[in-house]
Formats: C-alpha cells, structure tokens, sequence
C-alpha cells in the first residue's frame, strides 16, 4: 500500500538572479504563498541590505519567514531549520503547495535534505585560536580526533573544518559520530535560477541598494542595537558602516561590495551544483519553463 508524500517546490540561485521576481509570478500562477529562505532576511529593519521582498510583493503574495527576529538576536541554522519545518508542515496541512525560494543552501538543506546541524553556538574566542593555528595545523587536528569527518570536507574549507573542531570541542563527540536527522518525507522538486548576466546584474542591485538607503538602514540599526553586530559584518553592511565612518567613499563601498557579492554568488553556484544538483531553467522564458516543470511535477 503506497502512501502520498507532500510535494514541495524549491527554487535556489544565487544572489540577485532575480529569484524574489519570478518566486512571485509562480506563486501568483499556483495560489500559494513563499516561504524565503535566507539567513539575513529573518530580521526586521534590514530591508535594503537584504534585498527583503518589498510591501508591495509581500501584499501581493505572503511570504513567510521574513521579520521574524530582531538582528540583535541572532538565529542559528537549527534554530531556522525548526521554525521553518513547522511553518512548512502548517502549509502542508492545509493543503497548500509549500513553495521554497533562497539562496542560502545550508539553510535551504536544513530543511529539505535533513542536514545535521549541531545546536552548538559559535565560540568566538575557540574559533579566534584555531584561525591563528592555520588551516594546516586545524586539519592536522580534526584528523586525529575525527577521521570521518576529514573525508567529507575539502581540505582547503577552513571554515567547515574549524566548525567540525568546534563541535568536537564543545561537545567531546566528533561531528560524525552525532545524530544526523533523516530527510522529511516530502516530494521536492528543485528548480535552480541561474544567468549569464550575473555580474551586470549584481552591480545594478548594488547600486540600488547604495542609492535607496543602506547607509542610512546602517545607521539606524547601529542607533538601535550598536555598531558591533555580527549581522553588519555582513556584505553591504560592512561597507555602509565603513562609509559612515569616512573610510569609504559611497563609489569605492559599490566597488568593494560588487566585488564581495559576486566572489559570495560563485560560492553559492558551486553549492548548489555539489549539494543540490537542481533542474536550471531556461533563461529565454523563465516563467514558462518553471510552470511546465511544476505542472508535470504536481501531475
């Protein structure tokens, strides 16, 4: 006896492919909502900085998973991954089509792949010696207390090996050894959203941002919250901070944030290729492409 497995679309990209725009066309075409995907857009009153779907496009489609911390209160992956699999199963049980769009791919396959994610907060000092150590040393390391591990990570990924350390050292258990979650059983359809203009079309939204406000989003939430967040650390932030403090000139903070973004969407593209594999749409009638794909895929 076969039992029905709810279906889920995902859409992935990277970052200014144009995913929020046609995430709202889709879910126009099918009636339901959008569930955004994305580790910064969480927060209130980061809006510009975040390319958040605006007003107007939540008015016209729901979106959930937006504003839902204050940036002072950061979220981690686990914690995203447990707020958005309920809001999911919630659709799901009003038999709503749970529609996924981001592009933050941990975040994205916490949810639909069941990735472990270790409810270990980050240890700024931990982290702070281990990057002095040199990402030699901290393989060195995680391969005699985590030999597993090392075979899963690339061994040039100082980030996910002094992650795969950290776990190790808070929780005395090596990251292979700890529960990995099994996927939900649902039917997903991925769909990735990819173009040949990206660095044209990163550079426009860079200067978007710049000129329709970042700078003063910045110094509104360093009014609010103080100027050392972690969140404003991030690419955009980072640079509006460094022009409020006269370091940057507003065309060398487009420059360097252009710069960053698009080495950030190379990273995002290689991701999605490695993790996710998904169906890439064809550029010439994305809409079209994209409703042919979900049509077949709902049956």
């Amino acid at each position: 006896m076969s039992t029905y497995s709810p279906h889920v679309v995902v859409l992935i990209g990277p970052t200014a492919s144009g995913k929020t725009e046609l995430a709202i066309e889709i879910a126009d075409y099918f009636k339901t909502h959008i569930h955004n995907i994305d580790s910064r857009q969480v927060y209130k009153s980061m809006d510009i900085g975040t390319a958040k779907p605006s007003k107007n496009q939540q008015k016209k489609i729901k979106h959930f998973l937006i504003d839902i911390a204050e940036p002072i209160n950061p979220i981690n992956v686990k914690q995203f991954q447990e707020i958005a699999q309920k809001s999911i199963k919630k659709e799901i049980k009003q038999n709503n089509l749970p529609f996924l769009v981001g592009g933050s791919g941990l975040y994205m396959n916490s949810i639909t792949k069941g990735f472990f994610v270790p409810d270990v907060p980050p240890q700024k000092h931990l982290r702070g010696q281990l990057e002095k150590l040199g990402q030699r040393e901290c393989w060195e390391l995680l391969k005699n207390c985590d030999p597993i591990t090392t075979k899963n990570i690339n061994f040039a990924d100082q980030i996910r090996t002094i992650r795969a350390l950290e776990v190790f050292y808070v929780t005395g258990k090596p990251l292979s050894t700890q529960k990995v979650q099994k996927p939900p059983d649902w039917k997903i359809l991925e769909l990735g959203l990819d173009r040949d203009n990206l660095k044209e079309r990163i550079l426009q939204r860079t200067k978007n941002m710049f000129f329709s406000g970042i700078v003063e989003e910045t110094k509104h939430l360093i009014s609010q919250y103080g100027s050392d967040m972690p969140i404003l650390e991030t690419i955009g932030y980072r640079e509006a901070k460094d022009v409020l403090n006269n370091n940057l000139t507003i065309d060398e903070a487009i420059e360097l944030t252009t710069t960053k973004t698009i080495q950030f969407s190379k990273r995002q593209k290689t991701w999605f290729r490695n993790k996710n594999n998904p169906i890439w749409l064809n550029n010439k009638n994305l809409l079209k492409d994209a409703i042919i794909r979900i049509e077949s895929f709902l049956g």
